[in-house]
């Protein structure tokens, strides 16, 4: 599918690099149309700027026209702060007029949650689709490009000298022009962009990404974001993030009840089941952070270092207190700090010559602020087994300097732990113009390497591994999935002749109509067997008392047969049933659950984790959203905090785990394959045989789509 036009693209491109803005609804006051303007004018002699307003004949200095047909050229972004009824016409008139482009300050669509004020966003959602003049907002502030020094914004803060290597994307302009704009000040934090899209009536999230991806100077997108317009738009930004080698940082919304609920009636956007993008953010190497620091400054190491050859660090700091607090934190985060090599620690003592401590962490005391302290950085820095060096201190200039020099010596990350006060006028500044990358507190810092270090090991096994891809149907799958439809669940007999049909193996087993046909089928299959009700109607049949095992004996089988159908007409007098199934008895093997669902936003979701009937309560399962491949399913395996069971725990056999890899991608195709026709799907158990043996489907329910 394909998301992206060229000429999509090239709309975005003229409203982030324009060379002339209107503003509809400029004015002298200091309002909104005020400050768009006022912005704007910033670069005024490398951007014509139009004041557009019937009101006035000049305004800030500019001459002000009466309209938009009546500017001398067609501009490449029009700013639109008119009342919410008088936007669509404004956007047609901008269109008749030849503008490429539109960001629509205004506020009053469906953030309100007024029917007909989300019916006008759908239309001028509309219009720009069709029309080709493409919009950011409604209920935005604007953006910037901060690499040409361009603000097209309604925001009151600006900041010129503020150019770096991330892009930005909000769906809040309040954040993006408030808390990251000044902490990025604070910090010294540059962007390429930075881009708010309000409600999202026509470009969103995804769109400003998908551009950042061409642009050569981002090397990072940072995003805060309260809901997807489209979760599988986001997937493919996210697939191409990878294969440019781009990292996508994310404050996602939406983690707790309450969150969901603000983003809904903020922004009129859908969150999503936060669990579904967690799975989705792990699989397709999307960083998710907390905060306004982490988002900043994890994006800022990212875009700032090279890959770590190793995931050792080495932690120097002027203070034992210091590097060994620091140490704990990368621990905690399950980073390595190896022990130095013997040349690196006779190095450290021959300068330290009986103070501090030549270790990792070292505590170097004083000789962090002297000439020796390149010596130790550079000792502790080309040790074989570390890949990142991380200075704790809160030096001068002088030191700061030795830091730069630092990292421009070699191809290793060098990121400070900065222990003074952030309002420093020395040392601090100086780390923060040449873009070594700066933390405060040492339990973000150890985050943050955790975070570069497992990018680009993620990034490395999937350009390996590639996606998943589901083959297309074939006739027996076509037969297998005709009756599907009507929102109804099948019963479990049928339940399993669809799985097997993708290559899941199931029990034997036979229908059957009455006790005689039973004890026919038994003698077939061979005893032991269970008998169990076949009933659409009826899913849980251990509830209803509808099942029977270990039967050994004709006698046995005819007893379950009538056993089983009372019991499950006593449960449920309207129940539809078919008769029972003998089923052949497994036993032995380790119980485990695949299952199906589909996110309304990201699509079929893969469900893997130990089984049986206490699944729900311990949860302790690994999702990934469909189709996978044959490694994503041996990462879910690991994930699932039981799956040592798998392994021949206690001296049981180890499991087949190669034939479970193999059914959870059969699956998962599946899912890709009958989307639409399938709604939920239930293995439970597959009971994993030991090595060689396979696996083995005991129980199934599959539930049509509507």
């Amino acid at each position: 599918m394909t998301f992206w036009t060229d000429a999509q693209l090239a709309s975005i491109d003229r409203m982030l690099n324009p060379r002339s803005i209107a503003v509809v609804g400029a004015t002298p006051r200091m309002q909104y149309g005020g400050r768009f303007l006022a912005a704007a004018l910033g670069a005024r002699g490398r951007v014509n700027v139009y004041p557009v307003n019937p009101r006035y004949d000049e305004i800030q200095g500019v001459p002000c026209y009466a309209s938009v047909s009546e500017l001398p050229e067609a501009p490449d972004v029009v700013g639109v702060v008119v009342p919410y009824h008088a936007v669509l016409d404004t956007l047609r008139e901008s269109h008749a007029k030849g503008a490429k482009s539109a960001i629509v300050i205004s506020a009053g669509f469906a953030e309100r949650g007024e029917d007909d004020r989300r019916e006008l966003q759908v239309e001028l959602g509309r219009f720009a689709q069709e029309s080709g003049l493409r919009v950011s907002g409604p209920n935005c502030l604007g953006l910037a490009n901060l690499k040409d020094d361009i603000w097209a914004s309604a925001s009151s803060r600006g900041a010129a000298g503020l150019s770096g290597p991330i892009g930005l994307v909000c769906q809040s302009g309040a954040s993006a022009f408030g808390p990251f704009l000044t902490r990025a000040v604070d910090e010294g934090i540059g962007f390429t962009y930075i881009v708010s899209t309000g409600n999202e009536a026509d470009l969103d999230f995804c769109d400003f990404a998908r551009y950042l991806l061409d642009d050569d100077d981002t090397r990072v997108i940072a995003g805060f974001v309260e809901g997807f317009k489209d979760g599988r738009k986001f997937l493919e930004v996210a697939r191409l993030a990878a294969e440019r080698g781009k990292p996508i940082v994310l404050i996602k919304i939406g983690r707790s009840e309450l969150g969901a609920q603000a983003a809904g009636s903020h922004t009129a956007a859908l969150t999503g089941v936060d669990v579904c993008y967690e799975a989705a953010f792990a699989q397709y190497g999307v960083i998710r952070v907390q905060d306004y620091d982490d988002l900043l400054q994890v994006s800022n190491l990212l875009a700032r270092s090279p890959r770590p050859p190793q995931r050792g660090v080495a932690v120097v700091s002027h203070s034992g207190g210091i590097s060994s607090l620091t140490a704990d934190m990368f621990g905690q985060a399950g980073l390595d700090l190896p022990p130095l090599s013997e040349r690196a620690r006779d190095g450290i003592n021959g300068i330290l010559k009986g103070f501090g401590w030549a270790a990792n962490p070292s505590d170097v005391t004083g000789f962090a602020n002297s000439a020796d302290f390149p010596a130790i950085m550079s000792y502790m820095a080309d040790d074989e087994n570390v890949g990142a060096l991380v200075v704790a201190s809160a030096g001068a200039d002088a030191q700061a300097e030795q830091v730069i020099q630092q990292r421009d010596s070699r191809d290793k990350p060098v990121a400070f732990l900065w222990t003074g006060t952030r309002a420093a006028e020395s040392g601090l500044p100086m780390l923060r113009r040449a873009g070594i990358p700066v933390f405060y507190v040492p339990d973000k810092l150890a985050a943050g390497v955790r975070y570069l270090n497992d990018y680009h090991e993620w990034r490395e096994r999937r350009l390996g591994r590639g996606f998943g891809t589901a083959p297309d149907l074939t006739a027996q799958q076509q037969a297998a999935a005709a009756g599907l439809g009507g929102g109804k669940a099948l019963s479990e007999y049928d339940s399993k002749r669809l799985i097997g049909a993708f290559g899941v193996p199931t029990t034997r087993e036979e229908l059957a109509s009455d006790a005689d046909a039973a004890v026919a089928a038994a003698e077939r299959i061979g005893y032991p067997v269970v008998v169990k009700v076949d009933s659409a109607d009826i899913l849980h049949k251990t509830e209803a008392g509808a099942i029977r095992l270990g039967l050994q004996t004709p006698d046995d089988v005819r007893r379950a047969f009538a056993e089983v159908t009372a019991n499950a007409r006593a449960y449920d007098a309207n129940a539809g049933i078919g008769g029972a199934v003998v089923q052949e008895m497994v036993s032995g093997g380790v119980e485990t659950i695949v299952g199906v669902s589909y996110d309304s936003q990201l699509g079929p979701i893969l469900l893997f984790g130990i089984g049986g009937v206490m699944v729900e309560v311990y949860n302790d399962v690994a999702l990934r959203l469909c189709p996978v491949t044959r490694e994503d399913t041996l990462d879910m395996i690991g994930e699932v905090r039981a799956a040592q069971l798998l392994s021949g725990f206690r001296g049981a056999p180890k499991a087949d785990g190669d034939a479970l890899a193999d059914v959870l991608v059969a699956v998962s195709q599946m899912a890709v394959n009958l989307e639409g026709r399938l709604a939920e799907l239930d293995i439970n158990p597959l009971i994993a045989r030991p090595a060689g043996q396979g696996v083995i489907a005991v129980d199934a329910l599959a539930v049509a789509g509507g």
